[in-house]
């Protein structure tokens, strides 16, 4: 059974105003997502599944369905606010649903088979998502996940701060924790983060996480009785959000499994600042140019 590859694209619709604007970066009018895909079908993944927004929904299929036909099998799955919430009473004014995890839970009945998951916006480069193939077709059970970890030095921006989850990882390349850091820069020849009007160093080689993870189906079960007690918990908080991290970490700290970091040597680029655009066009024409992506990839 070939892996499945999950991406969170609900949130593009509100970042980019219409999916007719999702940006172009290759020569052929490729989206970050497209390169994705491209390297999903060529480390051996059998299907993508994404996660939308239900009134985005037929723009989206518009954009995809005519270049993935005959190459990849395609579903999609609407991330919806009322989603698996149990029986509380949500506050009207709360619009978005609830987060990444949240998102991954909403693709429950169309995934069974081990997965990955990762960001529609970011780009992961072609050795992550040939590790990822490689865990989830040998090594990946209802004990032992995975994370695709970055080195932080690959992953900061020219123009501004980031926020990055650090992984604590153990002798054994296991992750025993993840730390979110916000302004993370480099400052001379040292990477920074500030906290508390505190400045802090962050070793070069930190293993930082992107958001790529490799799951086995029994996840969702984990997720759902997760959900509903942060739903139960946090309802009233409009903008409170349950995301990936809380379920790793909980499979972790329960003693239900272990996350291994696989190590990639991938350069990491997204556009997290609007001045990063024409940064990662360069990234991508220089790829093309070295070989390592078509001119047209879909052609």
């Amino acid at each position: 059974m070939q892996p499945t590859l999950l991406i969170l694209a609900a949130g593009m619709a509100s970042r980019y105003g219409s999916m007719k604007q999702i940006q172009s970066f290759g020569p052929a009018g490729e989206t970050i997502m497209d390169y994705s895909i491209y390297d999903a079908i060529r480390a051996g993944f059998g299907k993508v599944v994404f996660i939308i927004r239900e009134d985005f929904a037929e723009d989206f299929k518009a954009i995809f369905e005519p270049k993935l036909k005959g190459k990849i099998a395609t579903e999609y799955v609407y991330q919806d606010k009322t989603a698996y919430v149990p029986n509380v009473e949500i506050p009207a004014e709360r619009t978005k649903p609830w987060g990444t995890a949240h998102a991954v839970l909403c693709a429950k009945e169309v995934v069974k088979e081990p997965f990955a998951v990762i960001n529609a916006d970011d780009f992961y480069g072609q050795d992550s998502f040939e590790k990822a193939a490689a865990f989830l077709n040998n090594e990946c059970n209802e004990k032992t996940a995975a994370i695709i970890g970055y080195e932080l030095a690959k992953t900061l921006s020219e123009h501004g701060t980031v926020s990055r989850g650090v992984c604590e990882v153990n002798a054994a390349g296991e992750l025993v924790s993840i730390n979110e850091r916000t302004k993370i820069y480099r400052e001379g020849d040292k990477i920074v983060y500030e906290d508390n009007g505190q400045k802090l160093e962050v070793p070069f080689d930190s293993s930082v996480s992107m958001n790529f993870w490799c799951f086995h189906p029994s996840i969702f079960e984990v997720t759902e009785k997760l959900f509903i007690e942060f739903v139960k918990e946090n309802y009233k908080d409009i903008k409170s959000e349950f995301f990936i991290p809380i379920v790793g970490d909980a499979f972790v700290k329960s003693g239900g499994g272990v996350i291994k970091v696989i190590p990639t040597s991938s350069q990491w680029f997204g556009v997290t600042y609007k001045e990063d655009a024409p940064v990662v066009k360069a990234s991508v024409d220089k790829l093309v140019e070295n070989k390592e992506y078509p001119g047209s990839l879909w052609a």
